[in-house]
């Protein structure tokens, strides 16, 4: 599998979110407050704006998700559903950290929902 070399992981700020260029396709990168790393398309479906990487980080009941900026769906952060509508999804991307950096690998890949802090 390719990996990007996306940031240092310092370069991170808890719940916010930074958008990256991996294999051709836009990626929101999010660190959450509790340190673990996790990566989805950056392209809010509903909205059809890449502007995912700029919505807020939040839970609903046990599950990280980002809430889109434009129209406020929530998105889960690990299996890339939509909460506000199931039959809508996200690509989800695997995400390792490796000596301090934040590699992310293209979407559906092998362990595309596993992640690595």
């Amino acid at each position: 599998m390719n990996w990007t070399d996306v940031c240092a992981l310092a370069d991170l700020t808890p719940d916010r979110g930074v958008g990256a260029l991996v294999d051709g396709a836009q990626v929101a990168v999010f660190r959450l407050g509790d340190g673990p790393v996790l990566a989805v398309g950056n392209t809010d479906p509903i909205a059809r704006a890449n502007v995912l990487c700029r919505g807020l980080v939040g839970s609903r009941g046990d599950r990280a998700v980002v809430f889109s900026p434009l129209h406020k769906q929530a998105f889960d952060l690990v299996t890339g559903v939509c909460l506000d509508a199931e039959d809508v999804r996200i690509p989800v991307h695997p995400v390792e950290v490796r000596a301090g950096r934040v590699f992310v690998g293209p979407a559906g890949a092998a362990g595309a929902a596993r992640r690595i802090v």
